[in-house]
């Protein structure tokens, strides 16, 4: 029974790892508001300079952990996983005693509620299923059975009950920002244009690839290049979809338009500076 246990909880611990790197990594490299960072997990206890490192060096040790637990038959990789969440559970009492008033951090931003019963329960709960792996010598991809698949439906369920990020996900998905309040980098923009129709049709005429000037109005995020001629071709990226609109026109020395593709409506005819 301990053994079927065991290969269930294993890959809840390969999923949970996986994810708590990746959503460390992406908040990581989001651009943040000053200070976002610190208020997210351990960090809040050490100067904010170190916020951002000690959240990518915490995002690749569980995805370390997690590659571990799938590919190496080894003692050590199913034991550090059980030394990292036992660790992560005494972290989590302490900062919640010391500064209850931030988020554990676990899953990047979205773990932004103070710590509490609930996420002091699930990193308890993930200890006590990493400590059983080790002692099962668990490792790889259990086979799929039906006591198996049962014990993990469970598992994956007990988690989800102690996870408060499930109702930061409610939220946001019911009370989504509009595209014209969203954030959206500029380096995130700047790489739709480039994988756009638009710039390939002008790509080869630009005499640098980094724009001269840049800026938003409401969804649309506009980027200046220097061209041949003196003039400069102006774009103009739809910060929202999956697969968003991208407009260009060429501005002329004299400050008038004098191209514009197919699709450059009005729009962006009005919203073209004269100095652009």
């Amino acid at each position: 029974m301990l053994s079927t246990i065991a290969a269930a909880a294993l890959p809840i611990l390969v999923v949970t790892l996986a994810l708590g790197g990746v959503t460390k990594l992406a908040t990581a490299g989001r651009e943040e508001s000053p200070g976002a960072l610190a208020r997210l997990g351990p960090a809040v206890l050490m100067p904010e300079r170190f916020a951002r490192p000690a959240l990518y060096a915490c995002s690749l040790v569980e995805l370390a952990l997690a590659t571990g637990l799938l590919v190496v038959d080894h003692p050590a990789a199913r034991w550090l996983p059980a030394a990292f969440f036992a660790v992560a559970t005494y972290v989590l009492w302490d900062l919640r005693r010391r500064r209850p008033d931030v988020g554990c951090g676990c899953f990047g931003d979205v773990s932004a509620a103070p710590v509490g019963l609930r996420s002091m329960g699930r990193v308890a709960a993930l200890t006590a299923m990493a400590a059983l792996v080790a002692v099962q010598n668990a490792t790889g991809l259990p086979a799929l059975t039906g006591q198996t698949a049962a014990w993990a439906a469970g598992g994956a369920a007990l988690l989800l009950a102690l996870s408060p990020e499930i109702n930061e996900i409610v939220s946001r998905l019911r009370h989504r920002a509009p595209c014209e309040q969203r954030p959206m980098p500029p380096g995130r923009a700047l790489s739709r244009l480039r994988a756009s129709e638009a710039w390939r049709a002008h790509a080869g005429s630009l005499l640098t690839d980094e724009p001269s000037d840049m800026w938003r109005e409401l969804c649309w995020r506009f980027f200046v290049f220097p061209t041949q001629g003196d003039a400069e071709v102006v774009f103009a990226v739809h910060l929202s979809g999956r697969r968003p609109a991208v407009r260009a026109v060429v501005v002329g020395a004299d400050g008038h338009v004098t191209s514009a593709d197919d699709r450059g409506d009005a729009s962006l005819r009005e919203s073209t500076p004269v100095s652009a």
